[in-house]
């Protein structure tokens, strides 16, 4: 079938860079997928997806809007899916595209930018974080796992159906907060309590590599270090857990 070949390629980066296309697996998120509006390319549903009412009803919603469906057995829905439980569907979606300005919003929002955040997982955590606290969008430098990765939609939860984000290089985050007035918050392990500060304008938070942290060119050009204080017996906080953290200190 053209629409599995499809799902295998798209397992892959390039597959979903040539095509504008991305995954959506499991019920919830192709729930997430229909009620944001992503344009739905094509759905495989195994006899597994209707083994429960909200499965069932998942797939009445599917029909109603017009996806395409494809019926397929459990065993060859679970051969191209990418988890080990993925409740009988999968759907194709067609990514959107932000640009750097959408994701810097138009008021005084936090912008997220990651810094070689290599974990998918991670990084789908923080983009749910993200719209939990109202930040204004997600950038990725290089060396940060794909943002249509999907173990990094699934750890979205939804969130990058809504959330604006995009890939960008050094310089054109540079200039973009140079353009919109951002000032730069790296955090770091030696910076000032997050919670002792308060943003005048808009800020864009980078987080950095799981264990390398900030690469120091771009630490140079930070306006301000952060610093969430933890006890001493623990050496650092998982990437996502301190994005929330910082988030919630500089929106509250």
């Amino acid at each position: 079938m053209a629409l599995l070949s499809t799902i295998r390629d798209l397992h892959r980066r390039k597959g979903r860079e040539r095509r504008g296309l991305a995954l959506a697996e499991g019920i919830r998120l192709v729930e997430e997928m229909l009620a944001a509006g992503a344009p739905c390319k094509g759905v495989v549903v195994a006899p597994a997806l209707e083994a429960t009412p909200r499965g069932a009803q998942l797939k009445r919603a599917l029909v109603a809007a017009g996806a395409p469906l494809e019926s397929i057995s459990d065993a060859d829905l679970a051969a191209v899916a990418a988890t080990e439980h993925p409740q009988g569907v999968v759907a194709v979606y067609q990514v959107r595209t932000w640009s750097l300005d959408d994701c810097a919003g138009a008021g005084a929002r936090p912008v997220l930018i990651l810094d070689g955040v290599q974990d998918p997982g991670n990084v789908g955590t923080i983009a749910r974080t993200a719209l939990a606290f109202g930040a204004a969008g997600l950038v990725a430098l290089p060396g940060t796992a794909d943002l249509t990765n999907p173990k990094t939609v699934r750890g979205a939860m939804g969130a990058l159906f809504q959330l604006p984000h995009c890939h960008a290089d050094d310089a054109q985050v540079l200039d973009l907060l140079t353009r919109r007035q951002i000032a730069l918050w790296a955090t770091t392990m030696d910076g000032t309590p997050v919670d002792a500060i308060r943003p005048h304008a808009a800020v864009a938070l980078v987080f950095g590599n799981e264990g390398a942290g900030i690469r120091p060119e771009l630490l140079a050009r930070a306006e301000q270090c952060v610093t969430i204080p933890i006890r001493s017996a623990a050496e650092s906080l998982n990437v996502a857990v301190a994005a929330g953290i910082a988030l919630y200190q500089v929106t509250r």
